[in-house]
């Protein structure tokens, strides 16, 4: 018995999924940068978000038209990943068709598959449509210039690869069936790959063999290619849509947490027995931090970290986002690709050099800019329109609380607003005697 083909497709799995292993190492570490977050509360309400929003696409369907399109394929990548099990089997094993033993429930299930395979198709090409000839307006951003815009086709292409590989697969595999040739036993149900059989007509079975080995190769190699590609393409959402929507937001979309040595000083000045100038006692409340809000990525939060990671780029935060709408220089989904680049870019420092070394950059200024940031109307339409649970309002924030108590660089405006408020108790420049003077004009 020949066990090289077995030998070889072992090796191609240990090194695939070992490259994988490899990768996802590398991201846990570089979303471990960020600080600790206690998220360890609500597990129905976090459990029912993932449920609903990663699994039951909820939010994607929000918008009809790309929302079914996906769930099409989101419902593909997840049921036909049945039959790569099956594929793995024969080939460690050097079965052929391993899961038919299921008889009539085998044939459903490749009809499923093949069902699904062509609705994919046909999802992918109108994806593509969308993006490349349409040219949806959220698709045209300056973000999604060169690699971004690049990385979505590459994906669609190997989706219709992959699906057009499956069934030349089965097509052959049915045509030798018919033949009755050996080793192609009757097993599936074939409704569309045997509209396809017919072009093997008048081949000689080896051939035909040749196209099914052939198919077959390429189509498991191709899956075991694209889960390695996920780790450098906004597909990673694929496995990281799950954890982010767990760990999602639960608290209410107006509440910004606060910050507690802030609560502390406040607290003491409006504490008419308290005496300015006593120490006060050891608390986690008092203990000043090493930096108010954020400049880089590590002074953010993990899962900040996260959702800069799960980020799909489909711009419907962008689309959302009336400082965008207008005009600003504001994208929401730039701003988590700029926290994912700026994140990665430390990894591979890392990878380089064993530890981080100064590189002499930060998210603030190098990658986002002051102009972004004041754009911001805190409305959380983009939190709202985020199909996985995706915050770049809280990363907005962060940054803005830098630049206002790290660095007193708040705009102009916001500073005279911030003096209004401190000296009438209002953000307008009137004295608190004359604020309603206008009821008797």
């Amino acid at each position: 018995m020949n066990y090289i083909p077995n030998i070889l497709f072992l090796t191609a799995l240990f090194i695939a999924i070992g490259f994988f292993i490899q990768n996802v190492g590398k991201l846990r570490r570089n979303i471990a940068l960020g600080k600790d977050v206690d998220v360890s509360g609500n597990k129905k309400e976090r459990f029912n978000n993932m449920m609903m929003i990663a699994f039951g696409q909820s939010k994607m369907i929000k918008r009809p038209i790309a929302g079914f399109l996906h769930v099409i394929v989101y419902l593909g990548f997840i049921i036909i990943n049945i039959e790569v099990l099956e594929i793995i089997i024969d080939g460690l094993f050097g079965t052929h068709r391993s899961f038919s033993i299921f008889g009539g429930f085998y044939d459903f299930l490749i009809a499923s598959f093949e069902i699904l395979a062509i609705l994919v198709i046909i999802s992918v090409i109108l994806f593509w449509t969308r993006r490349n000839v349409q040219k949806i307006r959220r698709f045209l951003n300056p973000e999604m210039k060169g690699w971004p815009k690049n990385d979505a086709n590459i994906i669609l292409y190997i989706e219709l690869v992959l699906m057009v590989l499956f069934l030349t697969m089965n097509a052959a595999d049915y045509h030798l069936q018919q033949a009755e040739v050996a080793s192609y036993t009757q097993a599936g149900s074939f409704p569309v790959s045997q509209f396809i059989a017919p072009f093997f007509d008048g081949m000689e079975s080896s051939s035909v063999i040749l196209i099914e080995r052939i198919a077959w190769w390429l189509h498991i190699l191709g899956i075991l290619f694209f889960l390695n590609y996920l780790y450098y393409s906004k597909h990673l959402h694929i496995l990281l849509a799950f954890p982010n929507t767990y760990f999602g937001k639960v608290t209410p979309k107006g509440k910004f947490p606060n910050n507690k040595t802030v609560t502390s000083e406040v607290k003491l000045m409006m504490d008419p027995n308290a005496d300015p100038f006593a120490a006060p006692a050891p608390s986690e409340e008092n203990q000043v931090p090493e930096k108010f809000g954020a400049s880089d990525v590590t002074d953010l939060n993990w899962v900040q970290l996260l959702n800069a990671y799960t980020c799909t780029e489909c711009g419907r935060c962008t689309s959302e986002c009336p400082a965008s709408q207008t005009g600003k220089k504001l994208s929401p989904r730039k701003i988590m690709m700029d926290t994912r680049d700026r994140l990665e870019d430390i990894g591979k420092n890392i990878d380089k050099n064993g530890s981080f070394v100064d590189d002499g950059k930060q998210l603030l200024d190098d990658y986002i800019t002051r102009e972004e940031l004041w754009a911001c109307t805190t409305c959380n339409a983009c939190v709202e329109a985020c199909p996985v649970s995706i915050d770049p309002l809280s990363i907005i924030m962060d940054m803005r609380q830098y630049l206002v108590m790290e660095q007193s660089a708040a705009p102009n405006e916001l500073n005279i607003s911030m003096t209004n408020i401190e000296n009438n108790g209002a953000p307008w420049p009137y004295n608190q005697m004359d604020r309603l003077n206008w009821k008797n004009e």
